[in-house]
């Protein structure tokens, strides 16, 4: 299981909730914020369908409550849907863990209950310096160029791609950041087990070999309409900003858009033919509140603008780019084979040894170090990571 900081019995409560309710209900949020997982889990697990009297949870309808009764008792166990995700590779992350990307938390209320995670990057140090590339699924020539055009720019700056994995711009953006030798992050609507569009088979793949495959639904789960809609709310609060690349009036990809705009993220849209349908509702944008961009320099000119995160670089961007330079020397401090102590690590970082104490717990959260007794050393890892590329800048 993933994290150091949730306990297995609350991990096991929000995986199991991720069966009972939708993604983004509110209702459920107050729940979780008012009771904890635990105890919401159990009110539900423990309620009896007949009983008379207010209901175990405050605030749904009895019809409903039926509904969420029925999806428990169907639900088959938490610890079944680890098992299953854990042969893909995957892992369940949820608030508390030090992999769960704080800025979720900007969505209240309508917060993940907890994220399926495919890949073996660090969603949490990928999110900060993210950007997500969007738009229509039925989408012209010149929408595919200008959507791996950005996929690919920001990518080799340094910049993490988010995406949902759908046809038309969405893939392209994908596939410009991994065309790129970049990274890039896919934020599905079913399970991350699930190929959807099937035809992404090859594609989703690929990025959960070189980025990392998302989602808010346990294994087995498919799609619907309104899961897409809700799944924008996740790529919007992920990301630094949301660039908008040809979209209908009515196009999903705007409803990311208004996310960003209300989480206070930028806005930004991509300008096509002013005769075009599919890009009427990227200019209805540009004329209220966003931002026009017609290449990376220009979106990395906003977004950087929130404060830069991390040193001007080409390729991907990689966990260790992102430490502060003190734990980036106790890092490099670690020998590529075998242990050091704590003393010696000290003393070759140049810092305290109760500093250096601190910043190997930090490394080992990140899944960089691991201690054996009174000896500390890089995890398999981490140990090709760090000197692959001849060691850390």
């Amino acid at each position: 299981m993933t994290g150091a900081h949730v306990p297995d019995a609350v991990r096991l409560a929000r995986a199991r909730l991720t069966r009972i309710v939708e993604p983004g209900w509110d209702v459920a949020g107050h729940w979780l914020r008012e009771f904890g997982p635990l105890e919401t889990v159990r009110r539900i697990d423990e309620a009896d369908e007949k009983a008379e009297g207010p209901l175990p949870l405050p605030g749904v309808r009895a019809e409903r409550w039926a509904g969420l009764l029925a999806r428990a008792r169907d639900a088959p166990p938490a610890e079944r849907d680890l098992a299953r995700v854990e042969k893909l590779g995957a892992r369940f992350v949820c608030p508390g863990d030090a992999e769960w990307p704080g800025q979720l938390d900007d969505l209240g209320d309508e917060r993940p209950v907890g994220l399926w995670v495919r890949g073996g990057a660090n969603l949490r140090m990928w999110a900060l310096r993210s950007v997500a590339v969007v738009g229509a699924r039925a989408c012209t020539d010149y929408g595919v160029r200008m959507g791996a055009s950005l996929g690919a720019g920001l990518a080799e700056r340094g910049w993490v791609v988010v995406s949902g994995g759908a046809y038309g711009i969405d893939a392209a953006a994908h596939r410009g950041a991994l065309g790129a030798a970049g990274v890039t992050v896919a934020v599905l609507a079913c399970g991350v087990d699930r190929v959807y569009p099937r035809g992404h088979a090859q594609l989703i793949d690929r990025i959960a070999e070189q980025g990392l495959v998302v989602g808010e639904l346990p294994p087995g789960d498919h799609p619907t309409p309104s899961r897409f809609i809700l799944r924008n709310r996740v790529i919007a609060a992920l990301t630094r900003g949301t660039v908008v690349v040809e979209a209908a009036y009515r196009s999903g990809a705007l409803g990311t858009a208004r996310w960003a705009q209300r989480l206070g993220r930028h806005a930004m849209g991509v300008p096509g033919p002013v005769t075009s349908g599919v890009s009427a509702g990227v200019h209805e944008l540009l004329r209220k509140e966003g931002a026009l961009v017609t290449d990376a320099e220009e979106v990395i000119e906003l977004v950087g603008a929130i404060g830069e995160l991390a040193p001007e670089r080409r390729g991907p961007v990689l966990p260790r780019d992102l430490l502060s330079p003190a734990t980036a020397r106790v890092l490099a401090a670690l020998p590529a084979r075998g242990m050091h102590t704590v003393a010696k690590i000290a003393s070759e970082a140049g810092g305290s040894t109760d500093d250096t104490i601190g910043r190997l717990y930090e490394l080992r959260s990140l899944g960089f170090v691991e201690r054996h007794g009174d000896g500390w050393q890089l995890t398999r890892q981490a140990n090709g990571s760090v000197f692959s590329d001849g060691g850390l800048p």
